[in-house]
C-alpha cells in the first residue's frame, strides 16, 4: 500500500486542491493528513486563498481514502464540514514495519512517544525533514501552505518501508528507509 502524507493545510483552498491533484498523480492508495486542516492558528498569517469550507469540499471528496490526524488547530466543530474522522493517533504498517502518526504538538523529534515503533511522523512545526533519531526514523512533510524556516512546501511518500519526501513541484529533497 502507498501513503501519502502531508500536514498542516491551516485552510488553504488553493493548496488543498493541489494536493488533491498531487495525491492523484501519486497513485497513492492513502492520503494522511496530519492535522491542522481548516483553522490558521493564531500564530500564522492567512494562507493563500482561506477558504475552510471549499477545503472541506476537497477532501470530503476523498474522504474514503482519507487518514486525519486532529492537530492543535482543528477543533471539534471542524467535524461538522466533515465527512472523515478525526484520530488524535494513528499506526501504519508499511513493509512490515511500524510508523506511529500524531499532529507533533505532544511529541517531536526531541520527544519522541515510547511506543513509536521504526518511524515516527508529525507536523506542526511546518519544517519539512527526514532524521534518524536512534534506530527511529522521524519525518516532518512540513507545511503544504506555511512552510516555515525555509523548507519546502513537501510532503511524503511510504510505501514497501521507503519513505521520500518530496517538494510540491514533486522533486525528491530526501530518501530513507525504516
Amino acid at each position: 500500500m502507498k501513503f501519502m502524507i502531508a500536514s498542516d493545510l491551516h485552510g488553504s483552498a488553493l493548496y488543498a486542491r493541489k494536493l488533491a491533484e498531487i495525491f492523484r498523480a501519486e497513485g497513492a492508495d492513502v492520503l494522511v493528513l496530519l492535522g491542522d486542516i481548516y483553522n490558521h492558528g493564531p500564530r500564522n498569517p492567512l494562507p493563500e486563498e482561506y477558504a475552510p469550507l471549499k477545503v472541506a469540499e476537497v477532501l470530503n471528496g476523498l474522504a474514503d481514502r482519507l487518514l486525519v490526524i486532529k492537530g492543535n488547530c482543528d477543533s471539534d466543530v471542524d467535524t461538522l464540514i466533515s465527512e472523515f474522522e478525526f484520530v488524535s493517533e494513528a499506526v501504519l504498517v508499511s513493509g512490515g514495519r511500524r510508523v506511529f502518526l500524531q499532529h507533533g504538538d505532544r511529541f517531536s523529534i526531541g520527544c519522541l512517544p515510547k511506543n513509536c515503533g521504526d518511524g515516527f511522523f508529525y507536523g506542526h512545526y511546518h519544517t519539512s525533514f527526514l532524521r534518524r533519531e536512534g534506530k527511529v526514523l522521524v519525518a516532518n512533510p512540513g507545511s503544504v501552505s506555511l512552510p516555515k524556516q525555509g523548507t519546502a512546501r513537501g510532503y511524503l511518500l511510504l510505501e514497501d518501508g521507503a519513505v521520500t519526501l518530496k517538494d510540491l513541484d514533486g522533486a525528491v529533497l530526501a530518501e530513507e528507509t525504516l
